[in-house]
């Protein structure tokens, strides 16, 4: 339970699955409003009603697409008139696809980048204002830790993700003294169904199976970060370590590690 955000409102995209669905049920638990953004209404309908009925909370949703700057530019203005204020924002909102730079698709390259970046981009460009004028708020993007140690087949993906984290550091810094918090998440491999989109051929899910990442457990690791100055949340820890050691020696982790990053 975090008493920080009770009768806050937190706003998640990306919420009718995965990640953003259990941020979003941690969230509700802990007696915060939310508004629920994805492309799956029915989905969103569903989880809404969940919510209202298990925590007696108040919940609204939108069908938003956030590659696209339009729709998001037009669900934010009806927020503004329907809810209102937005405490906690979390982007959530992305998706990955691992080729080779060979054989990547173009169009999935350019859906990715306007997804994963410029849709997070803008969405925090339209919350902002209203969290800095009233010098309270907290923006939380769900980055990973392909953003601090690029692999093979995963160019495009980790350069969206090395955007978002140098994107949220920057913000962190023009934030400061304003009274908004800025923290970004750096996950591994989280047990989503993330993967039907990312791993066509179903390899890499079976080589990295057991060392998955509980969705429930990171959820409450963001929840209960709601609302604090904290910098980062990295997971899992030896995966973190292995990205500061590829910081201090880049080529020696790239040799040693080639067989395993090519599992994908």
């Amino acid at each position: 339970m975090n008493e920080r955000i009770k009768g806050k409102t937190v706003a998640i995209t990306g919420a009718s699955g995965g990640l953003g669905m259990e941020i979003a049920r941690q969230a509700a638990k802990s007696g915060a409003n939310l508004i629920l953004m994805a492309r799956s209404f029915d989905k969103l309908e569903k989880l809404r009603d969940e919510l209202i009925a298990n925590y007696s909370i108040k919940a609204s949703i939108y069908g938003l697409d956030v590659s696209k700057r339009g729709d998001i530019e037009d669900t934010f203005s009806k927020i503004e008139h329907e809810v209102g204020q937005i405490d906690v924002f979390v982007n959530n909102a992305g998706f990955g696809v691992f080729d080779s730079v060979l054989e990547m698709d173009l169009d999935e390259a350019e859906g990715m980048i306007e997804t994963n970046v410029l849709g997070l981009i803008t969405c925090t460009k339209l919350v902002l204002p209203g969290m800095v004028s009233r010098r309270s708020g907290h923006i939380i993007n769900i980055a990973s830790q392909a953003g601090k140690m690029a692999t093979p087949k995963s160019s495009v993906y980790s350069a969206t993700k090395h955007a978002v984290l140098g994107f949220t550091n920057s913000l962190r810094m023009e934030m400061h003294g304003k009274g908004v918090y800025v923290t970004s998440v750096n996950p591994g491999p989280i047990r989503t169904n993330f993967f039907n989109i990312a791993d066509k051929e179903g390899t890499y899910i079976k080589n990295i199976d057991r060392l998955m990442i509980d969705p429930v457990k990171l959820a409450g690791r963001i929840v209960d970060a709601m609302m604090t100055g904290k910098r980062e949340i990295n997971a899992p820890g030896w995966m973190n370590a292995g990205s500061k050691i590829y910081g201090l020696f880049p080529r020696t982790f790239e040799t040693l590690g080639r067989s395993q990053f090519n599992k994908k």
